[in-house]
């Protein structure tokens, strides 16, 4: 024993001093990449520090020489004169290496690119899109699958990721829904760590990792009517209690980057915002890495009424703190003038080059700028086999099972006829969903091959009913949808009325989402509700497999269809992933990171509202807060999702019912699985503050645990609460934990659970 006891202690040690060495090393390293960059900077002319500040997209295919056209000509001069330090959507370890080359050989200070794509998620191997994979309240997914991506990118020569996107959203008008983690801080704030320690790894100079960057900063998910690059209005303690918890989370994982918003911020944009970009990301968080503007933000300026030129832009953008101009055109063309007329001090432009050329050392780039472009991994690290079983676990975990009436699902393999309805139920491309980065066009598995594999049987039947969508489908075009032609429909309903069961397939072309795709109505559209309906006439047993990029409007279909299966866009293992849960190989365990409204009307709609001075009908008459033609609360709350199993919670115990400002509160509950096969469940901890010195939400989420438990099996969740967690920013401009009584509950959604109390003291 006593051996034990020393060995355990030893190790301890042992461990210690390597945290201790890590941490010097990574000093040491710092320090060094410190003195070598202030040595760069003291060679540089204004103009090359500037160039340094300055980023363009891809002007041609960059495997060949540069077109003989003047814009290109001028642009492949100012590469290799140093004046871009930057590029995006350049791919491919040859066009990757070529480019590199030009600004390495041929500029005066070899000064490498550090080269950027929108790896939002997933590279070529298309992982489920992040609204999807939040559902699964996994950030170790999360992780994993962004680590994934890093490894595709980085093979490609690619260095740095405009990801993660951490902006909570409420509005699902808004198109941009779908990039984010939903409508929760604290799991948007454990997505989007994951997320960075997943592109970045521990060592940015690792070849096979890549620089993350958050984004939007900040509030862009509160844009006014969910219309994209419009307005915000928004209070400090909602900016700070709301919208920055994620961002912060991302500089404590060590983001090596940050991307301003398009919007403004109480009449200021968020590009020109110092109070965001050097009060709050450089100054109170202290954030060493380097801001890069939305595509043309600086330039937005002009439109947005507070510049009258693109030298005003410039001037305001650089002073906010705005790193690097992305397309703006207008710290290239402005900054030396504005630098040699006294309006912009020189340590300005010193500070943002050397945020940039910090990020380039620790990348390893001036070690060795093409170590990056690799063709040889290019070629067998992209859809192998352990990426696409990886993107099939991530599909089938991002599932979210919303009705199961009489059990319907599973469903069983073999003694089934089983009709296959909907455009979207072959569709092998919708799956790969909005912002796909390099993924193959019609790469993904459709839900009619995955059923097909799953089962192996020739009892499966199509039909895909009227055309969903009609003509071109891109990323850059407007999509049309068929509302007039039927054709199809009588083939459909003539299926459904001969098979046992129908799955038909309903909810978002994928390029119904994404940025730009904001709409006014979130309902299915199209035929879609009346292909549905007709189904439902002739055949009782329907299960419907949505795929969509934000929460939409389903009401008829969760009264009248017996199961309903949350799918969303699930990347290039789709189909796979949702047969594995529709034949029961994987029972769901996905919970909604956002409220399903029962009418647009609802938006913004969230869990962690305010109440109003008159929650409720206690008088039985009209003057309360309420709508008149709809209920108020959701359809499905945040945080639901069923299995094939069933769950109690019981036995809420609490260590203590004081809490005091050296001490802790464990909060444990039993959850019991009643059923019959094995589950998982995510047991939820939301806490709500009775009384504060400024209005507190209902609830708000502060823990979560996901246990697996076999049929009757009972275990205990545990939960620690401090008086971390109870403060908020009130009114005073500072982070308060104030004195007083606290509600609790544990259970499986927001809406339900265990409920017990205590006090701060």
């Amino acid at each position: 024993m006593h051996k034990l006891i020393i060995s355990l202690l030893v190790m301890s040690i042992i461990a210690v001093s390597c945290q201790t060495d890590n941490k010097t090393k990574t000093s040491e390293a710092d320090s060094a990449i410190d003195v070598k960059v202030e040595a760069l900077l003291a060679k540089m002319t204004l103009i090359e520090k500037i160039g340094q500040l300055n980023q363009y997209s891809s002007r041609w295919e960059m495997t060949g020489p540069a077109p003989e056209s003047v814009d290109s000509m001028a642009f492949y001069t100012m590469v290799k004169e140093g004046k871009i330090g930057s590029m995006l959507n350049v791919t491919g370890a040859k066009a990757t290496r070529n480019i590199q080359s030009w600004a390495v050989d041929s500029s005066r200070l070899g000064i490498p690119l550090i080269l950027a794509y929108d790896v939002i998620h997933g590279y070529e191997t298309m992982f489920p899109i992040p609204l999807a994979e939040a559902a699964s309240w996994e950030p170790e997914l999360a992780k994993k699958s962004s680590r994934i991506a890093a490894v595709e990118a980085s093979a490609v020569g690619l260095h740095w990721t405009f990801a993660p996107m951490v902006d909570i959203a409420r509005d699902a008008r808004w198109g941009r829904f779908m990039e984010g983690s939903g409508e929760d801080p604290y799991l948007g704030a454990k997505m989007a760590y994951a997320r960075v320690k997943g592109f970045q790894g521990d060592d940015l100079s690792d070849e096979t990792t890549i620089a993350a960057c958050a984004k939007h900063f900040a509030a862009y998910g509160f844009i006014e009517s969910g219309r994209d690059y419009n307005v915000v209005q928004i209070g400090d303690p909602t900016l700070h209690n709301i919208v920055f918890p994620p961002f912060k989370a991302c500089v404590d994982a060590g983001v090596a980057t940050f991307m301003n918003a398009f919007n403004t911020i109480n009449e200021t944009p968020a590009t020109a915002s110092s109070y965001l970009q050097r009060d709050i990301l450089k100054g109170e968080w202290g954030f060493d890495g380097f801001v890069v503007s939305d595509w043309n933000s600086i330039g937005e300026l002009l439109p947005h009424g507070v510049a009258a030129d693109k030298k005003e832009a410039a001037l305001k953008a650089i002073t906010a703190g705005s790193d690097m101009d992305m397309e703006g055109n207008a710290y290239i063309n402005n900054l030396e003038e504005l630098v040699n007329e006294g309006e912009v001090d020189v340590a300005l432009i010193d500070d943002a080059v050397r945020r940039i050329l910090t990020i380039k050392f620790k990348l390893g780039l001036f070690d060795d700028p093409y170590k990056y472009c690799n063709p040889e991994r290019e070629k067998t690290v992209m859809r192998c086999d352990e990426h696409l079983a990886a993107a099939k676990e991530a599909a089938k975990r991002s599932i979210v099972l919303l009705k199961n009436e009489n059990n319907l699902l599973p469903l069983k393999k073999d003694g089934l006829s089983i009709a296959v309805i909907g455009e979207l139920a072959e569709s092998k491309d919708v799956p790969l969903g909005s912002w796909r980065a390099k993924a193959i066009t019609n790469s993904a598995v459709s839900l009619v091959e995955g059923i097909k594999n799953t089962t192996g049987t020739s009892k499966i039947s199509f039909a895909k009913g009227p055309d969903y969508t009609v003509g071109y489908r891109s990323f850059v075009t407007e999509l049309k949808i068929n509302t007039s032609n039927r054709s199809g429909m009588a083939a459909a309903k003539s299926l459904a009325s001969k098979s046992d069961v129908v799955v038909i397939a309903l909810g978002e072309d994928c390029w119904q989402t994404g940025e730009g795709r904001s709409q006014t109505d979130i309902s299915m559209k199209g035929l879609q509700q009346e292909l549905l309906e007709e189904v439902c006439k002739v055949n009782k047993n329907v299960v419907v497999v949505l795929m969509n990029g934000r929460p939409i409007e389903i009401n008829w279909m969760a009264e009248n269809v017996p199961a309903i299966v949350e799918c969303w866009h699930l990347g290039s293992e789709a189909g796979n992933g949702i047969a594995e849960v529709l034949f029961g190989d994987y029972n769901p365990a996905g919970k909604l990171p956002v409220s399903f409204p029962k009418s647009v009307g609802q938006q913004p709609l969230y869990y962690n509202h305010f109440n109003t001075g008159r929650p409720t009908n206690g008088e039985g008459n009209v003057f309360w807060s309420h709508y008149t033609d709809e209920s108020k609360e959701p359809l499905y709350p945040f945080g639901y999702g069923l299995s094939y199993t069933t769950f109690s919670y019981s036995g809420l115990e609490l260590s203590s019912t004081e809490l005091t400002a050296d001490s802790k509160i464990v909060v444990k509950a039993t959850v019991t699985n009643t059923g019959e096969v094995a589950g998982e469940e995510i047991a939820q901890l939301y806490i709500r503050d009775l009384v504060g010195s400024i209005s507190r939400p209902v609830k708000e989420l502060k823990g979560f645990e996901k246990i697996t438990l076999e049929p009757k099996e009972s275990k205990v969740v545990s939960f620690e609460i401090t008086t971390k967690d109870l403060e908020y920013y009130g009114a005073s401009g500072e982070w308060n934990v104030e004195p007083g009584d606290f509600n609790l509950w544990v259970g499986p959604n927001s809406a339900e659970g265990l409920e017990s109390s205590f006090s701060l003291k």
